[in-house]
């Protein structure tokens, strides 16, 4: 009888904690992401809504290129594997500091939706100045972490890219993105 009651009571705690950890992997409506542009320690977990709260209306940032495959490295026109790759530019004569993202992807054929939300951590833009960065779980300056379990990484359907870029005092950025049917590439 003892042995049985170690038994249930050892299985209880496992169920406990799986429960536990499967409710903090969901995400949920409070949920926020952590990133760093210079490691991928945090986990990036879906949102269920977009939490940028920014109504200005200036214009001055831009994202001027969104892909997700058949990605080039700028820097050395050389392909690189596939992930979420954005280009943003600062028309305005002001730096650009406290950015943040986010982006939606659904899955063209069964409607699944995920939303993903991060502070662009380390990333300024000068006046005039481009950059591009990217959602590949890389540890250099402007690579941010991704879900690796994300649809975009599991889906063998189409997934469309909704996305948005704010800085404090300008215009929200918006662009789209398409990842064709397969699952491609994967990011190590």
């Amino acid at each position: 009888m003892k042995k049985t009651c170690m038994k249930i009571a050892a299985i209880a705690t496992g169920a406990f904690l799986s429960a536990a950890v499967l409710a903090a992997c969901q995400g949920g409506p409070g949920a926020v992401n952590s990133s760093s542009s210079t490691g991928n320690s945090s986990q990036v977990l879906p949102v269920a809504n977009n939490p940028i709260q920014n109504n200005a209306t200036a214009n001055g940032l831009a994202i001027t290129a969104a892909q997700v495959e058949n990605n080039v490295d700028p820097a050395t026109s050389k392909a690189i594997p596939d992930c979420l790759q954005i280009q943003l530019k600062n028309t305005s004569n002001q730096t650009m500091s406290n950015l943040e993202i986010y982006y939606s992807m659904t899955d063209s054929k069964t409607g699944a939706r995920e939303g993903y939300y991060q502070k662009l951590d380390g990333l300024s833009l000068a006046p005039g100045q481009t950059r591009t960065i990217f959602f590949d779980n890389g540890n250099s300056p402007g690579h941010y972490p991704e879900n690796k379990y994300s649809i975009y990484r599991t889906s063998p359907n189409e997934v469309r890219f909704s996305i948005q870029v704010s800085a404090p005092g300008f215009k929200p950025a918006a662009a789209r993105a398409i990842k064709g049917p397969g699952t491609g590439e994967q990011s190590d």
